[in-house]
């Protein structure tokens, strides 16, 4: 006997709706499966069941499904109240089937274990409750109170005594045990599958930004020859012109084509993709990456060094949007909880780049630290308040989003408190720190000591 709401899944589920159209197929599949399994123990395995009652409980099933497709069209969805009288329904027909059927002594009854688990995958904990509550409620009626199964030669088929209270006891546990569990991955999965979305549109939107960078800087650059000649020629126009109103209008040229200029430079400050810039010093990454955050009231320090024994210069590393997002995001974290110190430090050998960003806020909550870098660390709808952050929720989503793009680009990323608090509370960087770690192949443009020319700029497809 099928339950209805076998094959549910949780993307068929969202924001507590269900399609009713993939409850009307389920619901038909369950009707296949239990009149098979009616017609399997009558005829083939020569048991006397209550046909008429066992049709009869196949039939409301039916006339239910129909009533549905006549009524509401194949697209509906069904909101949280309908999804559960749905599965109300589901459980109350299969414990009268298994009522008809010989109760706990009916392998089948397992299958009332499954609307409890598509209900804790696609309602709130308080229906899914309330349905638990009457599957155990259920389950405890039909340990007692069934009608038996006989052969045909007026055999009852009956399980032992100690074997039906065991099956009881599980069938307890496992709609306790299912329906937290389901409740609980159902949450992460939606929870990353949110987080996933909320990087795909930050990455999103930092290459758009970047892209139109590259437009506005292909542009400056293109345009920069036409406006100097245009200004040259203008300022030999005031030279020779002798009218007054002609010089004027010389004199008016060339401002315009000083404006223009000013214009470009400025729109071209938002980013620039001309091959000359795919890549770029390391300073110059991490001071455009924390740039929106330079002026926030916390002072930004920025240390670059090579370690000992490694070249001093400067590596140029690859300019990628989810490179300079990821890092602003460090940033932007540790000034949001910074007392009123952040420290930006890069440091290079000949196999690796690390980048840490420090603070001297009050760090990582210890509990958490384990897990940061996961998004939505607060569940539920009580989260986390800062005072000096009155817009914070708690999510670590910002940290996630980092985290996740930093990886993507094939660094390491690891978060940690400052050592030492306890000892020496007026020390610096004793609050959160964050690492990233690159491989020097990974992160920077393979060099054999020779210059050759870029060649000429690609449009940009925008």
């Amino acid at each position: 006997m099928l339950n209805t709401s076998l094959g549910l899944s949780p993307n068929e589920a969202l924001g507590g709706v269900v399609r009713l159209r993939t409850l009307i197929i389920l619901r038909w599949l369950a009707v296949s499966g239990q009149i098979g399994a009616i017609l399997v123990a009558r005829y083939y395995l020569d048991l006397k069941i209550e046909m008429g009652l066992c049709l009869m409980a196949i039939g409301a099933s039916v006339i239910t499904n129909l009533v549905a497709i006549f009524v509401y069209p194949e697209n509906h969805r069904l909101p949280e109240r309908e999804v559960l009288i749905t599965l109300l329904f589901d459980l109350s027909q299969l414990a009268f089937l298994l009522y008809l059927t010989g109760g706990l002594n009916n392998p089948f009854a397992l299958l009332i274990l499954a609307p409890v688990t598509v209900s804790a995958m696609t309602m709130r904990a308080r229906s899914t409750f309330f349905l638990g509550g009457l599957a155990v409620v259920l389950v405890t009626l039909l340990a007692n109170f069934y009608l038996p199964l006989r052969s045909d030669l007026g055999f009852v088929l009956r399980m032992p005594q100690l074997f039906v209270v065991g099956f009881w006891v599980a069938m307890v546990i496992g709609i306790g045990f299912l329906g937290i569990y389901a409740a609980r991955v159902t949450a992460e999965t939606t929870s990353m599958s949110k987080a996933l979305l909320a990087t795909q549109m930050a990455l999103s939107r930092e290459q758009k930004l970047t892209d139109l960078g590259g437009v506005i800087a292909a542009a400056a650059h293109e345009l920069g020859t036409p406006l100097a000649t245009i200004k040259l020629v203008s300022a030999e126009l005031l030279d020779e012109l002798e009218d007054p109103q002609m010089r004027e209008d010389a004199e008016l040229i060339r401002d315009q084509a000083d404006r223009c200029r000013d214009i470009l430079h400025s729109m071209g400050r938002a980013g620039k993709d001309d091959l000359h810039l795919h890549t770029a010093p390391l300073s110059s990454v991490i001071r455009e990456a924390a740039e929106p955050h330079a002026n926030r009231g916390k002072a930004l320090h920025f240390q670059f060094g090579a370690k000992s024994g490694t070249s001093g210069k400067t590596p140029s590393i690859y300019r990628r949007p989810e490179v300079i997002h990821g890092i602003r995001n460090l940033i932007q974290n540790a000034v949001d909880f910074a007392a009123s110190q952040v420290w930006v430090e890069a440091k290079w050998s000949d196999g690796r780049v690390v980048v840490r960003v420090f603070d001297d806020g009050p760090g990582y909550p210890p509990h958490l630290l384990g897990r940061i870098g996961d998004p939505f660390l607060k569940r539920g709808r009580k989260r986390e308040k800062d005072a000096s952050r009155p817009e914070y929720e708690g999510m670590g989503l910002g940290l996630f989003i980092a985290k996740t793009l930093l990886e993507r680009s094939g660094a390491t990323v690891s978060f940690a408190n400052g050592a030492g608090r306890d000892r020496d509370p007026t020390a610096p960087r004793l609050g959160a720190i964050a690492e990233v770690i690159w491989p020097i192949a990974v992160i920077t443009e393979p060099r054999d000591g020779t210059s050759r020319p870029l060649g000429e700029n690609k449009p940009i497809e925008i």
